[in-house]
């Protein structure tokens, strides 16, 4: 059957008793019900492979939608009986259908203004500098030249770059390229200058300037140490933030995203995605957590928003930094880093401040997600929690730790004790695995506990997936192949890296989409495919579940489909 057709049927079908307001009633799995005024379907798609990632993992045929919601999800001689003179009607041709994929932990602002800054993920330094220099040409003097994504871990020799090289590529400008980890900063004498750091500059709590042996700054800064040089740096224009957040929803789409959760946004990133949603050109669901200071204290005075513009925009939590990052060796950790004698990291917070902070969002009814990943962050952030809620019982908090990832059994206990989410993203782990070995040492037995999926999820963890962009590509086939993989796209290291941590590839789905969900408090609404939720998915060329373990990273969305509505498609 070809997209558009229509096919006359006999609607005579049991009329249910609870329907939603809009018309539309829930069916059960091959039942239909469906409210007895309704003149059929929006749109019908048939002949599918559909996962539903319900709680039985069912599999369907085809999807009939109603507006923005799934009235029935199951066979298609039932489906088609809810076709009406004015359906769309889609053959899938036998593709793959998921739920709509949703970034359980991404910087969408952050990821969205990239595609317009110097470009350094997964590049060398020298192509770095040759863009910087080839901006520098038509930037006016004084202009700030910005990018981000430089790695040291993939260059050659490994060593933090250095001031004067940017200085040679660009001389009448501040240069600020933000390391791909984002807790480190590379920047030129010229954005030193402006800053006001110099060799008697003192790094603040948090936060260090790194020297060269004589004392000076030798052009990286690593977390709050940086705090005075990005709050010198103009903001974009809203018209910038605006055109970058619809490129960033663009690319996000084409991978089949319907969702993203922001992990972290400023009052103006903030904004400019509330104007977009409220202009109706948002597309992609957004779920936002507002970043601690100036955001946090504004939303507590303005309270939680959830649900605006059709389901399109949510702000009721809260983001905290409890730690750096292994990169940047500011991942706090319980011993010392073995590349790094005598350094263990950078604590964020001391542990009274971290409680407050805890306790701030718990008082004004907040969601709190605090970064961790070194094993000292995460007993700090669980001190913290714990005393919290021992205090102001929440039985339902969804309280989450972001990145997570060195955890030993007791403080996995803790967190299902409590009902705390890890929010894992399983790039990181075949990224970051031959860096560990040289941070944590390769046979150590904390090396064995870092990006331990399979101990979280035996707990009775859910894992909240995402990719950490623009840290990292954003492609969420990526992160499923290195779920269940455990090894980097070149297929190193060969059997994957302590391949007792994998997950399914049921599990992975299910960290992509409705434990996603769950952590955003909307598996009510999205995250499976089911009667009566938003009619969100994704169509792929390749079966998910069947096709061969390698070809997880190669799959590709064919159609993505938001709220009942083609968002992209991609070009035969």
């Amino acid at each position: 059957m070809r997209a558009g057709a229509r096919v006359t049927v006999s609607l005579g079908l049991e009329a249910s008793v609870a329907c939603f307001s809009d018309g539309i009633c829930p069916a059960g799995e091959m039942g239909l019900k469906m409210h007895s005024g309704s003149k059929g379907a929006t749109a019908v798609y048939l002949n599918g492979n559909v996962y539903t990632v319900d709680r039985n993992f069912s599999r369907a045929e085809a999807l009939a939608i109603k507006n923005e919601r799934l009235i029935y999800v199951g066979a298609d001689a039932v489906a088609k009986r809810l076709i009406a003179a004015d359906t769309e009607v889609v053959d899938l041709e036998g593709k793959t259908v998921l739920p709509g994929l949703l970034e359980g932990h991404a910087h969408f602002g952050w990821l969205s203004n990239s595609l317009l800054e110097i470009r350094g993920l997964g590049r060398q330094k020298e192509e770095i500098l040759d863009d910087v220099a080839e901006r520098a040409k038509s930037a006016k003097p004084g202009e700030w030249i910005i990018g981000r994504g430089w790695n040291n871990e993939i260059w050659n020799g490994k060593a933090f770059p250095t001031k004067e090289e940017l200085d040679r590529a660009a001389p009448d400008n501040p240069v600020c390229m933000h390391r791909t980890c984002c807790h480190a900063y590379w920047v030129n004498s010229a954005a030193l200058r402006l800053a006001g750091i110099d060799r008697d500059s003192r790094a603040p709590a948090g936060g260090e300037i790194v020297r060269d042996a004589d004392g000076e700054p030798t052009g990286v800064l690593i977390d709050n140490a940086g705090d005075r040089l990005t709050a010198i740096i103009p903001p974009y224009s809203r018209e910038h933030q605006i055109n970058a957040l619809k490129k960033g929803e663009e690319h996000l789409l084409s991978y089949g995203f319907t969702g993203v959760m922001d992990a972290g946004a400023n009052l103006g990133e903030i904004e400019a995605m509330r104007a977009l949603c409220r202009s109706g050109a948002c597309r992609l669901r957004l779920y936002v957590y507002a970043s601690e200071g100036e955001a946090a204290e504004h939303f507590y005075k303005k309270g939680t928003e959830t649900g605006l513009y059709d389901n399109r925009f949510t702000c009721r939590g809260v983001k905290l930094f409890g730690d750096g990052s292994f990169g940047a060796r500011s991942a706090q950790l319980l011993e010392d880093y073995a590349d790094a004698p005598g350094s263990r990291g950078i604590a964020r917070y001391r542990d009274e401040e971290l409680y407050e902070a805890v306790r701030d969002a718990r008082r004004n009814g907040f969601q709190v997600a605090v970064h961790a990943i070194g094993d000292a962050a995460l007993k700090q952030v669980l001190r913290a929690y714990t005393r919290v809620l021992d205090e102001m019982p929440l039985r339902d908090n969804r309280y989450r730790v972001e990145h997570c990832a060195i955890a030993d059994r007791a403080d996995i206990s803790t967190m299902a004790a409590y009902g705390f989410i890890p929010s894992m993203q399983t790039v990181h782990c075949t990224s970051d695995w031959p860096m560990i070995g040289e941070c944590l040492g390769e046979k150590t037995k904390r090396a064995e506990r870092v990006y331990a999926w399979r101990d979280f999820l035996d707990a009775g963890l859910h894992i909240a997936n995402g990719s950490d962009a623009p840290v990292e590509q954003v492609n969420p086939y990526h992160g499923f192949y290195a779920a269940v993989t455990r090894r980097d796209r070149t297929g190193k290291p060969a059997g994957g890296w302590h391949p007792s941590q994998r997950m399914r590839r049921e599990e992975a789905l299910r960290a992509a989409t409705l434990w996603v969900a769950e952590a955003q408090f909307e598996e009510g609404i999205k995250g499976s495919l089911e009667a009566g939720k938003l009619a969100d998915f994704v169509v792929t060329d390749r079966d998910f579940m069947n096709c061969p373990e390698d070809e997880l990273k190669d799959m590709r969305a064919l159609r993505t489909v938001v709220g009942g509505r083609t968002a992209y498609e991609r070009e035969k």
